[in-house]
């Protein structure tokens, strides 16, 4: 059999895929849909008006879109690397300071926009617009634009920000592309005719479905808002062969009746990513979807492509499943040698290409990266029959719903207030979202009022990052090093509580 050469990039894979079947359709988003032939000349279009506007290789441009522009957005992304640019993905539902903070740190000639708008305060010199207005040339100029270096950057995408501001994480073509295949034989999800899923644009959740949109033999649909009884609609309705969830979105489906008398027959997969799937939710995600398996994707936004696939079983409902590999996985004791089997330690992914790497910051770099190899920041083992266990983050991040909030940031947001001496931030349970911030704060002066404390962090921090609970102290408690004791923080919560 004659081995079919991979994609040096994702444009490579549209061009190929619009050529074979130009009329299929790649993506679905509410009443949009865009085939393959409309993606690879709109793409074009767009990048030869991007040329015409200036824009040299290497530059990098902010693509800010919504979750009901998931179409626009597949055009804009595929758009700016094949004119050679950079995309740098930002989702509508950053806050000022941290869309700024994107724009301004990975140094955006320019912003192409959906129908909500540039992000706000854009550094001076940056352009705008939005893709459409950005078209020209004829349908399909194909012509002229040569595909990418697979070895030139194409993409930097921010991470969530858990140890302060967020980190812009740079990938070459070659690394968006690994594990694409040109073999239409080898197309992934081929017992699926749609997947579905609703993740937020500029998450790597989300940019790991637009690659499928490219890549796989099903058609994407992306849920223009997430609700129970539209996202179970949308199973019926498009026949979907796997969901793709994350363990809120499970959560909040389960704990509706938005299932019932639903046709899930057609589903066989169900994958959870983001964040730990809670054992409990994975068995009833699989007694929901008899007929599916039941998946858990770990990965990182700075592993990525490297990711552990861990195939859920309800024979073992203490562990989130068994990796259907571990060549690309190891834990490590504090000195970096590997644990024995049941001992816990760091856990690290291997990269099979070409690896990711911060912008500007060699620091973090050496940290995260060693060679190929990909520190996860999370604390876990392996037993005896190969089942891996989280156990816990190495550092105090608050995973809510989709998202992981840093600390540090909700704290900076609390300490800009004038009326607010000092703050501290932690996670406490919530039962949808899995945790949500709270903050217990000493005032200066007394009690500052809490509807204006909200509306001065809403220009701070995003909805997902404010404090569901604010507490107010006249002192925290710290150790003698003067690090906050955050378990004695959940004490006086508890004490709060209680009649």
């Amino acid at each position: 059999m004659t081995r079919v050469a991979p994609p040096g990039s994702l444009i490579e894979l549209l061009v190929h895929r619009a050529a074979l079947h130009p009329d299929r359709v790649a993506l679905r988003n509410g009443p949009r849909a865009l085939d393959f032939g409309t993606w690879r000349d709109r793409a074009a279009a767009l990048a030869h008006g991007l040329l015409a506007r200036g824009l040299r290789p290497g530059d990098p441009v902010g693509l800010r879109y919504g979750s009901t522009g998931w179409t626009d957005y597949a055009v804009a992304y595929c758009g700016v690397q094949w004119a050679g640019g950079i995309a740098v993905p930002l989702s509508d539902r950053l806050a000022p300071a941290a869309a700024a903070h994107i724009v301004e740190d990975s140094r955006c000639a320019g912003v192409l926009h959906g129908e909500g708008g540039p992000p706000p305060r854009l550094p001076a010199g940056v352009w705008q617009a939005t893709a459409a207005d950005t078209e020209t040339g004829a349908t399909g100029a194909v012509d002229g634009l040569p595909l990418p270096d697979p070895a030139a950057p194409a993409q930097y995408l921010y991470t969530s920000g858990t140890t302060g501001l967020p980190k812009g994480v740079r990938a070459t073509h070659a690394n968006l592309a690994h594990g694409c295949t040109l073999d239409e034989r080898r197309r992934p999800l081929r017992h699926s005719r749609t997947f579905l899923h609703s993740f937020p644009i500029g998450t790597n959740a989300g940019q790991t479905m637009l690659v499928n949109c490219l890549d796989t033999a099903a058609t994407g649909v992306a849920a223009p808002q997430f609700t129970p009884l539209r996202f179970a609609r949308l199973i019926e309705e498009h026949a979907v062969g796997s969901v793709f969830l994350v363990p809120a979105t499970a959560i909040e489906l389960l704990a509706s009746t938005a299932l019932a008398r639903r046709d899930l027959g057609t589903v066989k997969l169900v994958g959870s990513t983001a964040a730990a799937l809670p054992q409990p939710v994975a068995l009833r995600l699989s007694q929901a979807f008899p007929g599916a398996q039941i998946v858990n994707y770990y990965t990182s936004t700075e592993a990525a492509p490297a990711q552990i696939t861990l195939l859920f079983d309800p024979d073992h409902p203490d562990s989130p499943g068994r990796p259907a590999a571990l060549d690309h996985l190891r834990i490590t004791d504090s000195e970096g040698r590997p644990a024995a089997p049941g001992e816990p330690g760091e856990i690290w992914l291997r990269s099979p290409t070409a690896p990711r790497a911060y912008l500007g910051a060699p620091d973090a770099d050496t940290e995260v990266f060693r060679g190929r190899w990909v520190r996860m920041g999370d604390i876990g083992r392996l037993d005896a029959d190969g089942y891996l266990h989280l156990l816990d983050r190495e550092r105090d991040v608050i995973k809510s719903g989709a998202h992981k909030v840093s600390t540090i940031q909700v704290e900076n947001a609390l300490h800009a207030h004038p009326d607010i001496a000092d703050a501290a931030a932690f996670g406490i349970p919530h039962p949808v979202l899995g945790s949500v911030v709270a903050a217990v704060v000493v005032p200066r002066h007394g009690e500052p009022d809490t509807t204006r404390l909200r509306a001065f962090l809403l220009d701070r921090l995003a909805a997902h990052e404010l404090p569901a609970r604010i507490l107010f102290r006249p002192t925290l408690p710290r150790n003698e090093g003067g690090k906050v004791l955050k378990r004695e923080l959940h004490r006086l919560l508890d004490d709060e509580a209680t009649p």
